[in-house]
Formats: structure tokens, C-alpha cells, sequence
């Protein structure tokens, strides 16, 4: 398998430009604030959406069954959308997202406008934008390691990071002030974030893949070939085994905790509170990864992250049930940006263009899966038992991902080999 030389991606990055930083990057910086737009627009639409279902139903239940199509139909594509992602054009690929997708919230804002949103309506709609958006996060993802240099890596994932918590936080407010004001004002916008996003990626200059010099293989054995490296290399099968854990602590943590919160009679509002902190430790654990990463090596930056995290989910289980649990809580969302910013810069780093979005994919399935069971689990654990016993399975979570940390010869051979947390290292 042929990769670019250390220091050079497809359209000939170069290993300078770390000092020139990532806000002179052009291409980057564009794809960045497209999607700092569109991931504006999808959080609004996220709280408005069963808002609208319940305003037209009165059913939470179908409210609820929305938000599970989209994630159904995000898990469903998503190793779909890592072959298209290597085997057609990203940036085309990207586009033609941005345009199905605008155009199906723009019929959206439409419908609830002349009053035919009916559920069938939403849910099409709601199905149709999530296939889209699996398969352009893909490629985004896929595309980062050759618009960048191979020691921007890990500042450009944290900065996608800070992205993620940071429309958290705005989104949601944003989203509920739009539909007070009108209910077809958050899906209008959420169109015209899709807009803003396609006039960023079509001004992106580079190449986002490298030239392929043999034919594609067929859909099955294409898959087949993805897994088979992903599954093959040592270091990206404890990527696989830190992620999933790590990110189902986090998820099922917050929602297991935001339920003990509401069951303790703490007000709403200091839930809402709560939510935005540990939206703000994200944020601020995002814009400190790079800084973090240049200090530690990438096995030893993992594995006490995890640990750490460990042990103030640890903490905040005790808590459950009282404000104070969120202190805990968010200094341990903080560390998260960091240890997934460590690992996907590497992944990014260790796998050859040709199977980037394959890779990206496997893993955000995944992820995405085993943060996907942890509300039903978080569920569960609480309606059985206390909130402390009940949110001490999710600390023991993070405990199985750092103890793989500790004893991967995987993660600590490719950190000895590369020259730093930013730096590639050949697979």
C-alpha cells in the first residue's frame, strides 16, 4: 500500500506550514467554517425538530422515533459512505450532500410553513439529511490529512473538536429562540447553513484525495479491505477498543446524569446549566489538546487521559444527584477532546489516503454505535437501581478503555516511533 512521504500530502503539503499555524491554512480554514455553519444549523434543528413532532402530534414517543431514524439511518450508512468516500471525488461528493441537504430542509421549512409537515414528511426528510451528512462527514473526515501538514494533524482534529462542543453550546438556544419566533424558522436556516457550507468546500483549491492509480474494487471486497486494515493494524485495533468504551462513558455519563438531576427536583434551569458546562469543559479541553499533546508522548497522553477520566467519572457517580456532580463531570469532558484529537491525528497519520474514509468509517461506526446504546443503558441502570451504584458502570467504561491504553503494545509502539503526538509515523 503506497502513502505519501512523511511531509508531503497529495497536493504536496508541507512540513513548514505547522509554523505559518492552521488559520493561514486556506483550504482548511474554509472547510472549517463550513462546517462550524452546517453543525450550527444541524444543532438547532436538533432541538427543533421534536419540538415541531410534538407540536404536531402531541406524541413524545414519535418525537422520539425521529431522533432514532436519523440515528439508525447515520449508523446504517456509515460504511457505505466510507467506499464512496475513497472511491469517488470528496470534494463532489461533499457538495452533492450539502445540496440534498439543503434542499430537503428547505421543503421542510416549506411544509411546516403551508402546514403539510406531516410525519411521513419529517421523517423523510429527517432520514434522507442524515444519510447525506454521514456520508459528508466521511469524506471530511478522510480529507483533513491532505489539507493539512503532517504536525498540523493534531491541532487541525482538535480544532474540529472545539467545532463540535461550541455549536453544543450556541445551537440549542439559538434553535429554541428561532422556533418561538417562528416554526419554520430553524429548518430555513439549517438550509442556508447547507448553502454557506457548499460555497466553502467549492472554494477549496486542493485536491482532497491523492491520485488513484488502480481501479476500484468491487463494493463487497472494497469493505472487506478496509476492515481488514483497520482490524490489522496494532495500533488502530486499540484506537478501536479506547474510542467505543470512552465514548459511551461520555454519553451515557451526561445523559445518566442530567436524569439524576431531574429525579433529585434540581430546577430545569440548573440542568440546562449543568448541560452548558460540560458543553464549556469540551470547548475549553478542545483549544488546550494542542498544547496538551506537545508535552507527552502519544501512549503516555492517552492512557493517563483515560485514567483521569476514570477516575472523575468516578467522582461525579458519587455526586449523582447533586449540582456539584457537573465539577467532576466537565473537568472530565475536558480531557476528552484531547485523547480524541491525539488518536484520530494519528489514525489520520498511519493510514494510506486510499482507505482513509474505509478506516474513518469502521471506527466512527464504531464509536457511534456504543455511544448510541448508552442512553437506553443509562435508562435502565436507573430505573433499577440508585443513581450512584446505577452511573459507576460508566466510570468502569472508561477504566476497560484506559486499561487497554495501559497494556497496548499498539498504542505504545506507534507513540515510541513517532517524534511527537503531531508527528506521522509510517504504518
Amino acid at each position: 500500500m503506497t502513502r505519501a512521504p512523511l511531509g508531503q500530502g497529495a497536493a504536496g503539503t508541507r512540513d513548514e506550514e505547522p509554523r505559518a499555524g492552521l488559520w493561514r491554512n486556506r483550504d482548511f480554514t474554509l472547510l472549517w467554517t463550513g462546517q462550524c455553519l452546517s453543525d450550527l444549523g444541524g444543532a438547532m434543528v436538533d432541538l427543533a425538530l421534536p419540538l415541531l413532532v410534538l407540536q404536531q402530534t402531541g406524541s413524545p414517543a414519535r418525537a422520539g422515533l425521529v431522533g432514532t431514524a436519523g440515528l439508525v439511518t447515520t449508523l446504517v450508512c456509515r460504511l457505505p459512505a466510507g467506499v464512496l468516500a475513497d472511491r469517488f471525488d470528496r470534494r463532489g461528493l461533499m457538495i452533492t450532500c450539502d445540496v440534498l441537504r439543503l434542499a430537503a430542509y428547505a421543503l421542510l421549512g416549506w411544509a411546516v410553513v403551508t402546514g403539510g409537515a406531516s410525519l411521513p414528511v419529517i421523517l423523510a426528510v429527517v432520514v434522507a439529511g442524515a444519510a447525506a451528512t454521514a456520508v459528508f462527514s466521511t469524506a471530511e473526515h478522510a480529507s483533513v490529512r491532505t489539507l493539512v501538514s503532517p504536525g498540523q494533524l493534531a491541532s487541525a482534529v482538535a480544532r474540529n473538536e472545539a467545532r463540535t462542543y461550541g455549536v453544543t453550546l450556541a445551537g440549542p438556544p439559538l434553535g429554541g429562540l428561532l422556533f418561538g419566533l417562528g416554526r419554520a424558522l430553524p429548518f430555513f436556516c439549517d438550509a442556508l447553513s447547507f448553502l454557506l457550507s457548499l460555497a466553502a468546500v467549492s472554494r477549496i483549491r486542493r485536491p482532497l484525495q491523492q491520485p488513484r492509480r488502480e481501479p476500484a474494487p468491487p463494493v463487497g471486497a472494497s469493505v472487506r479491505e478496509g476492515l481488514r486494515f483497520l482490524l490489522g493494524h496494532p495500533f488502530l485495533r486499540a484506537l478501536l477498543l479506547i474510542a467505543a468504551p470512552l465514548n459511551m462513558a461520555f454519553t451515557g455519563m451526561i445523559f445518566a446524569m442530567t436524569l439524576a438531576l431531574r429525579r433529585a427536583g434540581v430546577s430545569p434551569f440548573l440542568v440546562g446549566v449543568a448541560g452548558m458546562v460540560f458543553a464549556l469543559g469540551g470547548l475549553l479541553g478542545a483549544l488546550a489538546a494542542p498544547a496538551l499533546q506537545r508535552r507527552l508522548r502519544l501512549a503516555v497522553l492517552v492512557t493517563l487521559l483515560c485514567w483521569t477520566t476514570a477516575a472523575l467519572m468516578t467522582a461525579g457517580a458519587l455526586l449523582a444527584g447533586t449540582i456539584t456532580a457537573a465539577v467532576p463531570l466537565a473537568a472530565a469532558v475536558f480531557l476528552g477532546p484531547t485523547a480524541n484529537a491525539a488518536l484520530f491525528a494519528h489514525q489520520a497519520a498511519v493510514t494510506p489516503d486510499h482507505l482513509q474514509g474505509r478506516v474513518v468509517a469502521g471506527v466512527l461506526l464504531a464509536a457511534g454505535s456504543a455511544a448510541a446504546l448508552a442512553p437506553a443503558l443509562a435508562g435502565a441502570l436507573l430505573a433499577r437501581r440508585p443513581p450512584g451504584p446505577a452511573l459507576l458502570v460508566f466510570p468502569a467504561l472508561a477504566a476497560a478503555a484506559a486499561m487497554t491504553a495501559t497494556l497496548s503494545k499498539g498504542l505504545r509502539s506507534e507513540g515510541l516511533r513517532s517524534e511527537g503526538p503531531g508527528t506521522s509515523a509510517a504504518p
